[in-house]
């Protein structure tokens, strides 16, 4: 096999794979070979006709296409181990430039990474994300603390009120008729909490236990179930019970038994530490976009519409994970925001080419400065995860799979690549 490689249009490399007569009839006789068994010829066992005869009666060229496929596969990869620089993108093209008795030369036209023409990435003034926590943050946090562990307690002297959780039946009907979905039993319902259909709650303010009443509502507009937007419906409401929330006194007995701290005060200390070290990192993240965002600004490259269309895939592939986490399917959401799967995807356009070029780019500063993670910084990588699972270093790399490494490779390269970028620009 001989081969040639040749930049083309469009970051493209072109590359000729020429196999001489005793190669290609090596592929063609491979081919009779895995497809003999498809053929009936008169005379012949399934799969014992020979193959000049198969070639007799089905023309020369029957074995050309598996041939082809087969063979390429096989000298396209060699050829790309052999060629490094070459980095594809997407399947190539392929085309028959010659193919005879004297043999075949086969044309690949390669989608690769394009050039990128960097600009300035050393010597940028940004100005640094910083998050820091408030004493409302932390007050929120202690608040939160104290509604977790609050009593739900049982009245019985008065009737219903809002902020009140109230325990009830309700059937509802549009014109006297039952409606799916409309219907439940021994429903927790928090007055004043705007979880059901406006009016209903109101409705049900000042109901006493046992009491059965008729609630008046209208659905909403835009109301997500087509068949009863703007519709007037009647609900029977019963209610059984009504319970007040009772939150515990703040001090220091509560918190040690609530959260494991001696005191509020050490509670609010290590509370604002937790959500400053979170703030830290999200800081730390977004200073890094912002200043790879912009050496991207200044540099240029060909963004090719294949790796927008695998990024486009990524996201809306993460918004379907995301949905699915609150009950929903991005067919329903589709369907109720009247979009098309390519409006959705044309969405995420602008987003993916800018995510793009910021990929590209950040490769070639890592090729130019030739940053790539040492096997020691890896492996601090990997066993930090592995304490988080009470795994040692070695027992958890036992079980790693090639994509697990790939990853944590990846995490400490791009640490170190954002280490040499605030290194090297002014972080104000």
């Amino acid at each position: 096999m001989k081969y040639t490689v040749k930049t083309a249009e469009n970051s493209t490399v072109r590359i000729a794979i020429t196999l001489d007569p005793s190669e290609w009839n090596s592929a063609l006789t491979k081919a009779y070979q895995k497809t003999k068994g498809k053929f009936n010829i008169p005379g012949f066992r399934k799969g014992k006709a020979p193959k000049h005869i198969i070639e007799q009666m089905y023309g020369k060229g029957v074995f050309f296409e598996e041939a082809i496929n087969s063979s390429f596969g096989d000298y396209y990869f060699e050829i790309l181990d052999k060629e490094p620089t070459i980095e594809p993108i997407d399947r190539p093209e392929i085309e028959i430039e010659n193919i005879s008795d004297d043999g075949i030369t086969m044309i690949a036209i390669v989608p690769v990474k394009p050039e990128v023409k960097l600009g300035e990435y050393k010597g940028i003034k940004i100005e640094k994300v910083e998050y820091n926590v408030t004493d409302k943050e932390v007050d929120d946090e202690l608040d939160r603390l104290v509604k977790r562990n609050a009593r739900e307690i049982a009245v019985t002297d008065r009737p219903a009120q809002n902020g009140d959780i109230t325990v009830i039946d309700y059937s509802g009907a549009i014109d006297g008729v039952k409606f799916e979905g409309g219907t439940a039993e021994k429903q927790n319902l928090e007055l004043g909490s705007g979880s059901f259909i406006p009016g209903f709650e109101d409705g049900v303010v000042g109901m006493n236990i046992g009491e059965t009443k008729d609630i008046t509502v209208k659905f909403p507009e835009d109301y997500g179930a087509e068949n009863l937007k703007g519709k007037d419906a009647v609900f029977t409401v019963t209610l059984h019970e009504i319970k007040v929330k009772e939150y515990p006194e703040v001090n220091d007995e509560f918190i040690k038994e609530a959260a494991g701290e001696e005191s509020v005060e050490a509670f609010k200390t290590a509370t604002k530490q937790k959500l400053q070290e979170a703030n830290d990192k999200r800081a730390k993240a977004e200073t890094e976009d912002k200043l790879i965002e912009k050496i991207a600004e200044s540099c240029e490259v060909e963004i090719p519409q294949s790796l927008v269309e695998r990024q486009i895939d990524s996201q809306v592939q993460e918004m379907q994970y995301r949905m699915m986490y609150q009950g929903l399917r991005l067919e329903d959401y589709l369907k109720y925001t009247k979009q098309t799967m390519d409006d959705y995807r044309k969405s995420f356009e602008e987003t993916a080419k800018k995510q793009v070029k910021v990929q590209l780019v950040v490769d070639k500063i890592l090729t130019v400065e030739n940053i790539k993670a040492t096997e020691e910084e890896i492996n601090a990588k990997i066993e930090e995860q592995a304490k988080q699972m009470g795994k040692t270093l070695e027992e958890f790399k036992k079980d790693m799979q090639d994509r697990q490494l790939q990853y944590f490779e990846n995490v400490a390269t791009s640490e170190k690549l954002f280490a040499f970028l605030m290194a090297n620009n002014q972080i104000d």
